[in-house]
């Protein structure tokens, strides 16, 4: 267990404020960064008028780099979902919450508070978070099944089941890798996510899509995050929900990787409580 720090981020925008839909129409969005103070985990990730929008607070470590070793990298490789996290600056000094997720692109982590917390917070407040669960081997499963960016104490809290060589682990959807967008082709899986594609209402329909949440866990078939994020037949990966939908072509909701199985010893099991504001007992937005 390790301290990572980092500041609230500002919401960012390029010189042009507008992105492009996947049909062509030019918007203006609010998206990443900050306290979006009406977005929390729990709550749909999708219907929102934003573009990869963070629930709660986003933050980043903003410490120069030295040579080729980056701050803000650990804080995204070492910080897990689950992990608690303090305050140390600024009026919400003291008050405690929880790592949700982690988004790549932006390299932001991404953590839940009470909405009252939200409240006194300001961008570059300061919080520390207590780093476990980069690392963590199932002893058992290894190296048949991988786990990363879930905390111990949050996974103990999980109903996931050992059956015949294989663990069952609850879901709220099951996505197909051929859907999948944004963020294939990274060398690891040990920070950031990658994004399910909407664009396709018939698959969309099809798999149950239009009700996702931030925070829930969901299954992708035929996908392969051992070493980066790969098209692979009968393997699985279990991923967390962490931003929201997206208007740009290749993009959507974000999953950040908790589980993978080249061999498919991974059983999805259909449960719609199966999110993290059921698991860590967090209040939803009202």
């Amino acid at each position: 267990m390790q301290s990572v720090t980092g500041q609230i981020s500002s919401p960012t925008f390029a010189n042009t404020p507008y992105v492009i839909s996947a049909d062509g129409k030019p918007l203006v969005l609010p998206s990443v960064g900050g306290i979006t103070y009406n977005v929390r985990t729990g709550d749909p990730a999708i219907g929102w008028a934003a573009d990869h929008v963070e629930p709660g607070v986003s933050i980043t470590n903003t410490e120069k780099p030295t040579g080729s070793w980056s701050p803000n990298a650990g804080l995204n490789t070492l910080a897990c979902a689950g992990n608690e996290v303090k305050v140390v600056s600024g009026d919400a000094k003291g008050a405690k919450g929880f790592v949700t997720g982690k988004h790549g692109g932006i390299e932001h982590v991404i953590v839940d508070f009470p909405t009252k917390v939200l409240e006194k917070m300001v961008v570059g407040d300061k919080m520390q978070i207590k780093a476990y669960g980069t690392g963590l081997v199932l002893s058992n499963y290894y190296p048949d099944i991988h786990i990363m960016n879930i905390s111990p104490s949050l996974l103990s809290k999980i109903p996931a089941k050992e059956s015949k060589g294989t663990i069952k682990f609850p879901v709220t959807h099951i996505v197909p890798a051929a859907i999948m967008g944004s963020g294939l082709g990274s060398n690891h899986s040990y920070s950031g996510d990658y994004d399910i594609q909407m664009f396709d209402e018939k698959i969309v329909k099809k798999f149950g899509l239009g009700t996702l949440r931030f925070g829930d866990f969901v299954a992708i078939s035929d996908a392969d995050h051992t070493y980066g994020r790969i098209y692979k037949t009968d393997a699985i990966s279990i991923g967390i929900i962490v931003h929201s939908d997206c208007v740009i072509a290749g993009h959507g909701p974000g999953v950040m990787t908790i589980l993978t199985s080249s061999k498919g010893k991974i059983t999805p099991v259909i449960n719609k409580k199966s999110n993290l504001s059921h698991y860590l007992k967090l209040k939803k937005s009202q």
